[in-house]
């Protein structure tokens, strides 16, 4: 089903709630405040999805809800964000807001977005709040509310060149017949309920899309007849293809263009001022010389020229589908509307008045008398010399040669240190003197060798005096 309006409710998330908590762990006094922010709510965006034709996949959810932030957690732990909620709407939709109408958005390119209902920032923890006077704050902040509003979707078809024309004209038929597509085809008016689109292929991998509107009849501008609901998808077209059958049952073909002219004309919104071409159908109604002479009284009365041709045999066909491609890359290649002039420039500040020298101030006839006094030559410094990598390494050698102390200091340094290190040490005992050597520990043996010269072992079997 063929939706080109819409009428929806957008609610964003809200934000999380800050959360009020304090740091409680083994060993850990008065650990402070320890309270997480709440994460951001969840947006609804519109994007431009070119696989879309119509709203009637969204027709049977008219409110679209975001999902809210979580809130703050303990131990400084942030609340998750929710995620966007997107909505796919066909290339050529127009967004208003449905209680004052202002046109909000225009996605008339695929892969466009926008934010129709911005999500709620998360609220801050006890823990944004500590200072050095309120070391222990309990305040939270609570996160933003959700933004909610209504919507009006309008759909205008993107489309190169449009088939208008009257009820019954042949405008179905010659869509089918240029492209694949199907729309429905009858022999009685008003067969067409909604617009279909048709991709026309050329040469040279060339091609343009082809839009079938309903049948417009007279006052359809003011709500007869339904061209007045499909008079908008004609706003994106380029071109304008108008078909005329050259043989009606009622009236004649100069009478059917006019009244199709004048509902367009009236319509207003620059449709009148957009190329067109005319063609007359149904051609194979009547003999080849009678039909061709109906559409060159046509082309008289109307002063253009009008394409003859016949959907039912494929006559004219051809020459039709070159005109429209002729046209179409006509227009592609007219220069863009000539921007405005930029503004200009402000104009630079006026350089301040150079002093002059009292050379300079003095009268023409004095100067000529005193012959000029050569220029001072100015002494000017010697280029540096140019580093290269051998320079480089002499010059870091000199540096470190230069940080680096000579050797009769470090000699000299060495032994005064030394000097001082040995008055500072206390004088070492041999292991000998006391009673230890390396082998082990002190022995009766090795105690009365270690013992001093002077006092002699006494012989063996002399007497001895007694300890006391």
């Amino acid at each position: 089903m063929f939706v080109d309006e819409l009428l929806i409710t957008v609610q964003s998330g809200a934000g999380g709630d800050g959360r009020s908590a304090f740091r409680r762990e083994k060993f850990v006094p008065m650990g402070g405040p320890a309270g997480g922010d709440g994460g951001r709510g969840g947006d609804v965006v519109l994007v431009a999805d070119p696989q879309l034709t119509t709203f009637g996949d969204m027709e049977h959810e008219r409110v679209v809800r975001a999902q809210d932030g979580g809130g703050g957690g303990t131990q400084n732990r942030h609340g998750a964000d929710a995620p966007d909620r997107v909505v796919g709407v066909p290339p050529g939709t127009t967004v208003r807001d449905a209680d004052t109408g202002e046109v909000l958005v225009d996605l008339a390119t695929a892969g466009m977005r926008w934010v129709a209902a911005p999500g709620g920032a998360g609220g801050k923890g006890n823990n944004r709040f500590a200072t050095a006077t309120d070391q222990a704050p309990t305040r939270t902040t609570p996160g933003e509310p959700s933004v909610r509003r209504r919507l009006r979707l309008e759909l205008r078809l993107l489309a190169d060149a449009g088939l208008v024309g009257l009820p019954n004209a042949g405008k179905s038929t010659m869509l089918s017949r240029l492209s694949r597509a199907t729309p429905k085809i009858a022999s009685y008016p008003f067969t067409t309920l909604a617009p279909h689109l048709g991709l026309v292929e050329l040469a040279n991998y060339r091609r343009f899309v082809l839009a079938d509107l309903p049948g417009l009849v007279a006052g359809a501008h003011e709500g007869r007849g339904l061209g007045h609901q499909f008079l908008r998808h004609v706003e994106r077209t380029r071109l304008l293809v108008h078909l005329v059958d050259l043989f009606p049952t009622e009236g004649d073909p100069l009478a059917a263009y006019r009244t199709v002219r004048a509902e367009i004309e009236a319509y207003g919104h620059g449709l009148a001022a957009r190329p067109e071409i005319v063609v007359g159908t149904k051609g194979d109604l009547a003999p080849p010389g009678e039909a061709a002479a109906a559409a060159r009284r046509l082309g008289e009365a109307l002063g253009c020229e009008v394409l003859l041709v016949s959907a039912v045999t494929g006559a004219g066909l051809e020459a039709l589908v070159a005109t429209i491609a002729r046209r179409l890359g006509a227009l592609a290649a007219e220069p863009p509307v000539a921007a405005a002039p930029p503004a200009p420039a402000r104009p630079p500040a006026p350089a301040a008045p150079r002093a002059l020298a009292p050379a300079a101030l003095a009268p023409a006839s004095a100067a000529s008398d005193v012959p000029p006094r050569p220029a001072a030559r100015v002494p000017t410094a010697k280029p540096a010399r140019k580093a290269t990598p051998a320079r480089k390494v002499k010059a870091a050698r000199k540096a470190t040669a230069a940080r680096k102390p000579t050797a009769t200091s470090r000699r000299d340094g060495g032994a005064r240190e030394a000097r001082r290190t040995a008055a500072r040490k206390p004088a070492k005992t041999s292991a000998v003197a006391r009673g230890r050597t390396s082998k082990g520990p002190a022995t009766p043996a090795r105690k009365a060798s270690a013992r001093p010269a002077s006092k002699k072992r006494p012989a063996r079997g002399a007497r001895r005096t007694p300890r006391r």
